[in-house]
């Protein structure tokens, strides 16, 4: 059997939350190891926004510290992780939802978030790809975009005390990993970052799949300028059973529209359906009418891993010491990944975090505590 590598942390998962958990520990001095297959997941699949979310105090903390992070990082970030501050627009469809607007402004405003709300003409001459007729917007700013796959390459590449290897991890017994190849790794942490596979390593993680569609056009003259996302985006991504589609459509730098979003719960097939897929984009259409002209040359679909309360699960198992876990990001993982990081390597290092990581704790959940709900 051949000599394992060393190192003071294994990470398992190169997607963008365990690459920005590999860059912070490798930040902080620690020599740092990841594994991943290269099978592909939720970062190679998701649309790449980075947008301040206020469904909850926890969800809304974590968002709004990790954009700050990501602001911090914009200088360094290269041409290929397409990084832009186009900011979002939160679409009121009518008068009565423009009060679900100032009610969002409200609580992004009590937490520093600059906002800017617009009526139906500041809307419609900011945006005239919209229908007429909005009640308006809610304009964010500080939100932005980028290119997720090639983020997380540049966090491993951007440090010499991180290592990658190509590997599939078979088990996990402790301080343990058994590889695919029949190689035993060892470390004093071991960090489980990568999505639902960590059930097949931990099964008790109470983690469900939650499958989306996305489709992308040809390239065009600028269309859009900002992230469009209707006021009932949240309402569709915290659904806890069925299927739903909500409007959500992202200007690329490269000319082309991304258009989201779907959730399907509990269904692991890869292919499209063609049912959902024509359902999210009548409803894109019906926000951007002259979207129907446009080709769209490409749609696929992601698994996000969901837990029970929507947020994710940040810190050491509470019955597994060296033990720890990044997993449960759902659809906000590009979003959350620089806070979540920071956050897990505060409590690996026993440092104070920014924000207060207990709604975030594994041992919230029955599953890993082994008590009974």
């Amino acid at each position: 059997m051949s000599q394992a590598p060393t190192a003071d942390v294994i990470v398992v998962g190169a997607g963008i939350i365990g690459a920005a958990c590999a860059h912070e520990l490798a930040r902080r001095d620690l020599q740092v190891l990841v594994l991943d297959d290269a099978a592909g997941g939720a970062t190679g699949a998701g649309m790449g926004h980075l947008v301040v979310m206020d469904d909850n105090p926890a969800e809304l903390a974590l968002s709004h510290y990790s954009l700050e992070l990501w602001r911090r990082l914009r200088e360094r970030l290269p041409e290929a992780c397409a990084y832009r501050g186009c900011g979002t627009l939160w679409l009121a469809a009518d008068a009565g939802e423009m009060d679900l607007a100032r009610a969002k402004q409200g609580i992004l405003a009590e937490h520093g978030v600059a906002t800017q709300m617009l009526d139906g003409q500041q809307l419609a001459a900011l945006e005239p790809m919209l229908r007429k007729g909005l009640g308006g917007a809610l304009k964010v700013p500080g939100d932005g975009i980028l290119y997720a796959p090639a983020t997380a390459q540049w966090l491993l590449d951007s440090h010499p005390r991180i290592k990658h290897l190509r590997a599939h991890v078979r088990s996990l017994a402790g301080d343990q990993l058994e590889l695919d190849d029949g190689r035993l790794l060892r470390a004093p942490r071991v960090l489980l970052a990568n999505g639902l596979g960590a059930r097949s390593l931990l099964p008790a993680l109470p983690l469900r799949a939650k499958k989306g569609h996305l489709l992308i056009t040809d390239r065009y003259p600028r269309q859009v300028g900002h992230q469009l996302v209707e006021l009932g985006y949240a309402a569709s991504a915290h659904a806890s059973d069925g299927a739903s589609v909500a409007f959500n459509v992202q200007p690329r730098p490269t000319g082309q529209l991304l258009i989201g979003s779907s959730r399907q719960f509990d269904i692991l097939d890869p292919e499209a359906d063609p049912q959902v897929l024509a359902t999210m984009l009548r409803r894109a259409v019906d926000y951007l009418p002259d979207l129907a002209q446009l080709n769209g040359i490409r749609a696929w679909t992601g698994f996000r891993a969901a837990t029970p309360d929507g947020l994710p699960i940040l810190g050491e198992h509470p019955r597994q010491p060296g033990l720890w876990l990044a997993v449960g990001h759902e659809g906000l993982g590009v979003t959350t990944a620089p806070g979540s990081a920071r956050l897990l390597a505060d409590l690996l290092l026993g440092e104070r975090p920014a924000i207060d990581p207990r709604p975030y704790l594994p041992g919230r959940f029955a599953a890993l505590t082994g008590e009974t709900p």
